[in-house]
C-alpha cells in the first residue's frame, strides 16, 4: 500500500492540474493555459495566458456592466485579471478541480466559484443569467454540442459567448482512416475526443442551431499551438525524473504537431445568443 500512495504521489492531483511553477508562474493564483505567444516569444508564461485571456475578453468586448461567467477558470488567475483590467463586479466562476476551487475561496473571497463541471450549469443555482459565458482553452476536452446547451441555459438574451477549441482543417479528410486513428490515439493522451472535434461548417452549424449570431472563429493555431511548443523547447530545462515536466513536454510536442500538421487548428470562437 505504501508503495501505491508513492506512485500516486509522483501524480498531479487532477488530469487537468498543471504544475505552473515548472512553465515560470510562481503565483498562487497562477494561470494554466497555453498562452497566446508574441512573435518573437519573448514573452514570460504568465504574460502569454493573460495575452490569450485579453484577446478573447476583447473580442467578446468585455466591460465593467457585464455579469461575467468565467467556465475552467483554474487556479484563478482569470478572476483576478477581469476584476483589474476590466472594472468587473458582477464575476462567477465554475472549475471541476477540487483544490483549484479550495485555493479560489481561500484568495479571491469576493468571487463565487462553484466545483462542477461546466456541462452541468442548469443544476447550479445562480442568482442570475449572464451577458458574458468564456472559457478559456478548455472546451475542447467537451462535446461542443452538450457545452452550448448548458452556456444557453444561463445565457441572457443577446448576451455573448467565447472559448477555445480544435477545430478540423479542410485537409482533413485527406487523411486515411489510419492517420485519422493515429490522430485519436495522440489526442486522447491529452483528454481530447477526435468525435468531439468539427469542421469550421459543423461548428457554426451547431451554433446557428442554439440561435446564436455575429459568429466568429479565429485561426490561433499559430501564436498559442507554436508559441507555446516553441516556449517550452527553448525555455525549460528538462528534467526526465520528473512527472509534470514530462506532461508538459508530451503537451509542447502534441502542441508542434498539430501546428506543423495543419489537420487540426486550435481556434478561438466567439458569438451573440439570439
Amino acid at each position: 500500500m505504501k508503495l501505491l500512495q508513492a506512485i500516486r504521489n509522483k501524480f498531479p492531483e487532477h488530469k487537468y492540474s498543471i504544475n505552473t511553477k515548472l512553465l515560470g508562474d510562481n503565483s498562487e493564483c497562477a494561470w494554466s493555459n497555453l498562452g497566446f505567444w508574441s512573435e518573437n516569444h519573448k514573452s514570460t508564461y504568465p504574460q502569454a495566458c493573460e495575452n490569450l485571456a485579453h484577446h478573447l475578453a476583447q473580442r467578446l468586448n468585455l466591460n465593467s456592466k457585464d455579469q461575467l461567467l468565467d467556465l475552467g477558470c483554474g487556479y484563478g488567475a482569470s478572476l483576478l485579471l477581469w476584476q483589474k483590467s476590466y472594472y468587473l463586479k458582477n464575476i462567477q466562476a465554475v472549475e471541476l478541480q477540487k483544490q483549484c476551487v479550495n485555493l479560489i475561496r481561500r484568495n479571491i473571497k469576493n468571487i463565487p466559484v462553484f466545483c462542477e463541471s461546466y456541462l452541468n450549469l442548469k443544476h447550479i443555482m445562480f442568482e442570475n443569467k449572464f451577458d458574458v459565458i468564456l472559457c478559456l482553452d478548455s472546451a475542447y476536452h467537451s462535446d461542443l454540442n452538450s457545452f452550448i446547451n448548458s452556456a444557453c441555459a444561463v445565457l441572457n438574451s443577446k448576451g455573448r459567448i467565447g472559448f477555445h477549441t480544435l477545430m478540423l482543417s479542410e485537409k482533413w479528410n485527406t487523411l486515411t482512416s489510419l492517420q485519422k486513428q493515429k490522430y485519436s490515439w495522440l489526442l486522447k493522451v491529452a483528454d481530447v475526443k477526435l468525435k468531439n472535434l468539427n469542421s469550421k461548417e459543423k461548428l457554426e452549424q451547431c451554433l446557428k442551431k442554439f440561435e446564436f449570431r455575429k459568429i466568429e472563429i479565429e485561426n490561433l493555431s499559430k501564436p498559442v499551438l507554436y508559441g507555446f511548443s516553441d516556449y517550452v523547447e527553448q525555455g525549460l530545462k528538462e528534467n526526465k525524473k520528473n512527472v509534470d515536466d514530462l506532461k508538459i513536454r508530451m503537451t509542447a510536442k502534441l502542441c508542434k504537431k498539430l501546428f506543423e500538421d495543419d489537420f487540426i487548428r486550435y481556434v478561438q470562437v466567439s458569438a451573440e445568443y439570439k
